[in-house]
């Protein structure tokens, strides 16, 4: 098994990125979110790279964040935080993206699929946006994006109740654009790549620079509003007892954060 955090295999201009921590779910630490931003920023500046897709190892598309991650002491030297470095990265990356979701995806796992251009699932792929139940809310623009593409109410119950989506119902809500049999998502993700390779490549970005003009200044503003919002809520009653629970392995009790 490598060692690197995200495998890369360019195959006719079209690049597989594989996130690769198997032990971990391929959830994200510190040193994934640069990794996998990284290997965006070069893809963009390739020009032998026209569609990028995303996957994940052992079975996993990506937990989410680390939170074993949370107790490591701060060094100082850290620089800006991997998540904005990815979401950077992510807002402005202007090649088609396509998501093979071979696994469970919750927290950042699922709301980077709101910045994908086309996202296929497996059979037993399931997705969730976690945050209320860690005394948190939603992030990478979701706030925005979710309501965009599934509608108001439905993006309140999602995210209100943390529930569990199976792929068929990401395929009726619209987060999905197929449903395809486990262990051929990523086959059918990239035969979908190559269909779009062999056109134009100026011609397939520019066209997906004017699809992100469309949305740009709204998920900006997203983004600053949940991270003013994410400031007031880590560290809170509720985030320190949804984590502490977490690591204790129990069920959070609420009512003693009231």
């Amino acid at each position: 098994m490598s060692s690197e955090l995200v495998l890369r295999e360019n195959r006719d201009a079209v690049l597989t990125l594989t996130m690769n921590r198997p032990e971990r779910k391929n959830a994200f630490n510190n040193p994934l979110w640069k990794a996998f931003a990284a290997a965006l920023d070069a893809a963009r500046s390739d020009d032998d790279v026209h569609v990028v897709v995303v996957t994940g190892t052992g079975g996993a598309f990506s937990a989410g964040q680390d939170f074993s991650e949370m107790n490591a002491a701060p060094t100082g030297d850290e620089g800006p935080h991997g998540f904005q470095v990815l979401m950077d990265t992510l807002c402005a990356f202007d090649k088609p993206l396509i998501a093979a979701v071979n696994g469970v995806a919750v927290g950042i796992g699922m709301t980077m699929l709101l910045h994908c251009d086309i996202v296929y699932v497996a059979e037993s792929a399931r997705m969730r946006c976690p945050f209320v139940t860690l005394g948190v809310v939603p992030e990478a623009a979701s706030s925005y994006l979710l309501p965009a593409i599934i509608g108001f109410q439905r993006a309140a119950e999602v995210l209100y109740t943390a529930q569990w989506i199976d792929a068929a119902r990401a395929l009726e809500l619209g987060l999905a654009a197929r449903v395809v049999p486990d262990g051929e998502v990523l086959a059918v993700a990239q035969a979908k790549a190559a269909e779009i390779a062999v056109h134009p490549p100026r011609a397939v970005q520019h066209s997906k620079q004017l699809l992100l003009a469309t949305r740009a200044d709204a998920v900006r503003a997203a983004r600053e509003r949940e991270d003013e919002a994410f400031q007031v809520r880590i560290g809170s009653p509720e985030n320190i007892e949804a984590i502490t629970a977490f690591f204790e392995k129990r069920k959070p009790d609420f009512r003693k954060t009231r």
